[in-house]
């Protein structure tokens, strides 16, 4: 039976749904607007470029340790210019709750790892322990927008997830399901897991699986969970091939109870294989699939950098997911301004498919 004449069982939500971040202690979107954003990551404040910020900045000044000045190409390129602080170029440490990571500037214009992921990092966790309140600031889709943060606050919208769950699962569980089995574990994949921020959160209901095809990604992200103090978690780091290494997995019959990836437009294996987002994507979605099931709990898929809607996602996802039960979704995510009145400023579109 070919996936388009699958009998459906999973709902699709059509209306488009905003997953929004919110800055916290060592991170926040202070401003934006003319082509640019102004950030800060921990002690120090960065400016980078940001074609969706069409709107005017709201601050006169961006008095800012660094600013990263892109090149004449599309792909990327450019290189940082620094103030007269002096910024540590090996990187300095940053947290989120009890996740930790090593902030940098990159030559790829990002300093280590992603703060708009921060609400996904959330929603995966109530996945996995459903009614803990933990759920994003989402709007569309029948969900309520959440409020922007008080002026000069820096507060996080959502609390952060904890590392240890056992003892939350009783505790948090809606009266309505059924009580989960004490001790119960999730496993999951992370696909192009990067620096291993979303590693360190899904560690925290169990087994993970980190792939990479970058090795010095994959030594940072084992770096950043040394740093958190869970070097120890059941973590396999992989170098390897994502859509290979996937492959492998669907005919080693495994199963993971969440998936999540953040594949991008252009790429190289470690062994020189050549990714692209339109010609392999299809694919790697058929096979993570395969790696699911009925009892699975989610698949979480993010693309940056495209010209691309999150309907083309959804579409995609509802033909190769549909005989799941559950729900695909669809939309943006964005990071809100800090301060009274803040702007959501889109950073990536997503699809995702939920089963809790």
């Amino acid at each position: 039976m070919s996936p388009s004449t699958r009998c459906r069982v999973a709902e699709l939500v059509l209306p488009p749904v905003v997953m929004t971040g919110a800055g916290w202690a060592d991170y926040g979107l202070v401003d934006s607007g003319h082509g640019r954003k102004y950030e800060r990551y921990g002690p120090y404040s960065f400016i980078r470029p940001e074609p969706q910020a069409m709107w005017t900045p709201r601050m006169e000044r961006w008095p800012a340790d660094g600013e990263f000045v892109p090149g004449s190409d599309e792909d990327g390129g450019g290189r940082w210019a620094y103030g007269s602080r002096e910024v540590p170029r090996d990187g300095w440490p940053l947290s989120r709750g009890e996740c930790k990571f090593t902030a940098q500037c990159t030559p790829f214009r990002h300093l280590g790892f992603f703060p708009d992921m921060a609400p996904v990092w959330d929603w995966m966790a109530e996945q996995f322990l459903p009614g803990t309140g933990r759920g994003t600031s989402e709007a569309g889709g029948g969900a309520q927008a959440g409020s922007p943060n008080p002026a000069g606050q820096h507060l996080q919208e959502n609390p952060p997830v904890p590392l240890h769950h056992s003892a939350a699962l009783a505790r948090h569980a809606p009266r309505s399901a059924p009580p989960p089995r004490a001790g119960e574990e999730f496993s999951s994949l992370n696909l192009f897991g990067y620096t291993g921020v979303g590693t360190q959160a899904l560690s925290a209901f169990g087994p993970v699986t980190h792939v990479d095809a970058s090795k010095k990604s994959v030594a940072q992200a084992r770096a950043n969970a040394e740093l958190a103090g869970i070097g120890t978690r059941p973590v396999r780091w992989i170098v390897d091939d994502a859509a290979k290494f996937t492959a492998r997995e669907v005919r080693r019959e495994r199963r993971y109870d969440g998936i999540i990836l953040d594949p991008p437009k252009f790429g190289r294996g470690p062994e020189g294989e050549v990714w692209r987002l339109e010609e392999h994507l299809p694919r790697l979605l058929a096979d993570c699939r395969q790696l699911l099931d009925a009892d699975s709990r989610f698949l979480f898929l993010t693309v940056y950098a495209v010209r691309m809607s999150s309907l083309a996602l959804i579409g995609l996802m509802d033909e190769i997911f549909r005989d799941l039960p559950g729900k695909l979704e669809h939309g943006d995510l964005a990071v809100r301004e800090e301060g009274p009145d803040g702007r959501l400023l889109p950073t990536a579109i997503f699809a995702r498919w939920s089963n809790a």
